[in-house]
């Protein structure tokens, strides 16, 4: 996330003091957002061994290593970043813009004939600052995961997705209640307390 002009040195002392910061390099996670999905995953237990799993916008691979210690041997994940990623043991990665129809069709081919059971998303726009740039941007990002959900799961598979508390935000949530049978709304201890994100947690993919 891009901090504003002129604070960058003060955002680097927080971020290295965090404690989740601390934390991740000490239990050997990418990032501190993997805390975020394991309080999700506690609260929401979306994630069992055996299971196919999607990561939207998955780098540097905080997710997706979460994902994939919880599939076990017997499931799979697949991630998708614009980005390059790391590898990281039993994750199949596609490098590529996932609205493009030539990226969807491999996604699609890695994953053949079956279907997803779970899709999940951190994805976030470079911040400007700007709210009135930032949260359409942000808006935009979780409407394009929707509509990915929509194409990769399978009936009664679940979504979970960043997004930023703001314009746009109750029809978003309209939406996933009209697409899923459940709804909540999650804000994990390592969200920092003064920003407008919240995870949307939605199960039960209607037919």
């Amino acid at each position: 996330m891009a901090k504003p002009k002129g604070s960058s040195g003060a955002w680097l002392k927080e971020h290295f003091d965090d404690q989740y910061v601390k934390m991740a390099q000490r239990d050997g996670y990418r990032s501190r957002a993997c805390y975020k999905l394991l309080e999700i995953q506690e609260k929401d237990r979306l994630i069992k061994p055996g299971m196919c799993v999607v990561d939207l916008g998955s780098a540097p691979g905080g997710w997706s290593q979460v994902a994939a210690m919880l599939v076990g041997h017997h499931g799979r994940v697949l991630a998708s970043d614009i980005l390059e990623m790391d590898s990281i043991a039993g994750v199949e990665f596609v490098r590529g813009d996932f609205t493009e129809q030539e990226v969807i069709d491999e996604l699609m081919a890695h994953l053949g004939n079956s279907k997803a059971d779970l899709v999940i998303s951190d994805m976030a726009p470079n911040m400007s600052g700007m709210r009135d740039v930032d949260q359409p941007q942000s808006m935009y990002l979780c409407e394009l995961a929707l509509d990915m959900a929509g194409i990769v799961l399978r009936p009664g598979g679940s979504f979970a997705t960043k997004i930023f508390q703001g314009e746009g935000f109750d029809e978003y949530m309209r939406m996933l209640r009209g697409r899923f049978s459940k709804v909540v709304t999650r804000k994990p201890a390592a969200s920092r307390p003064r920003s407008r994100e919240v995870y949307l947690v939605a199960t039960g993919l209607r037919a």
